[in-house]
């Protein structure tokens, strides 16, 4: 009976792979990036999310928006931490309409970044925590308890897995891209390479940027990540040594009785 089982469920699994392999047109390339803020003590780089903010300010806000995500937090500990005087320029650049002026006017630190300018072009506030990277076997999850969920990377890969390749269909171009499910994707290659100038002299390469604009992203859906984290990793010190002084106190309370029932057992 459980022969048959296990049969029955590997016959399953093999089944639903080769339908979505099918229904994909093959597998998705996500490529594995050491980003600083991986793992339980990792944290964000300022430079790095300050070099993303760039990036997504100059090529990405063209269409795509972080409706989400306020402004005022670019200046907030562990995040781009950007000069308050810095952080009111920026959002100044920016217009919104206000009801109560019946008219449009600049931004101020307290406003959200706007909305995507297109349509079809998806909102960027939670895109690194929506998209997993990592699937593990068929879809088990299992590379996910390893790797994390592998948003950031989702996001780089997409971004650098462009092949060159084009196809027009129902009036619409696709561009082939290795790591968007199906192979194909409408959106056209938004980096190339050397697309902004970083003041601090780093590598403006399609990769750094693609890794620069992915971490900022991290940041703008999971800004609180590293508090998070403190405080999961104290709260798990204070469970060791909880459990270290419930056992120790345990020993100590029950000592007396087991010795008594020792005696009583030899005396017997």
């Amino acid at each position: 009976m459980l022969k048959k089982i296990a049969i029955s469920a590997v016959a399953a699994l093999t089944l639903s792979a080769g339908g979505a392999l099918a229904a994909g047109g093959g597998e998705q390339h996500i490529e594995d990036i050491a980003f600083s803020f991986e793992g339980p003590f990792g944290k964000f780089d300022q430079m790095q999310l300050q070099r993303g903010l760039q990036v997504y300010t100059e090529v990405c806000s063209a269409c795509h928006g972080l409706k989400y995500v306020p402004i005022r937090t670019l200046a907030d500990e562990g995040g781009p931490q950007l000069p308050e005087d810095q952080v009111r320029a920026y959002a100044a650049e920016m217009s919104i309409y206000d009801a109560d002026l019946d008219d449009d006017r600049p931004r101020t630190p307290a406003d959200k970044f706007p909305e995507s300018g297109l349509e079809t072009a998806p909102d960027l506030s939670l895109m690194a925590k929506a998209r997993a990277g990592f699937h593990g076997p068929e879809g088990t999850g299992i590379n996910q308890l390893v790797r994390g969920m592998g948003g950031a990377e989702y996001i780089y890969s997409i971004l650098t897995g462009y092949t060159g390749k084009e196809k027009e269909q129902a009036g619409t171009t696709f561009y082939e891209n290795t790591a968007f499910p199906g192979g194909w994707i409408s959106m056209a290659p938004p980096l190339a390479g050397e697309d902004v100038e970083y003041a601090d002299g780093h590598s403006t390469s399609l990769h750094h940027e693609a890794e620069d604009v992915s971490a900022f992203l991290m940041w703008a859906a999971e800004p609180k990540m590293m508090d998070r984290q403190h405080s999961g990793f104290v709260a798990v010190l204070f469970l060791t040594l909880l459990s270290v002084l419930l056992y120790l106190t345990n020993k100590r309370l029950w000592a007396p009785v087991k010795r008594a029932a020792k005696e009583a057992a030899k005396e017997a």
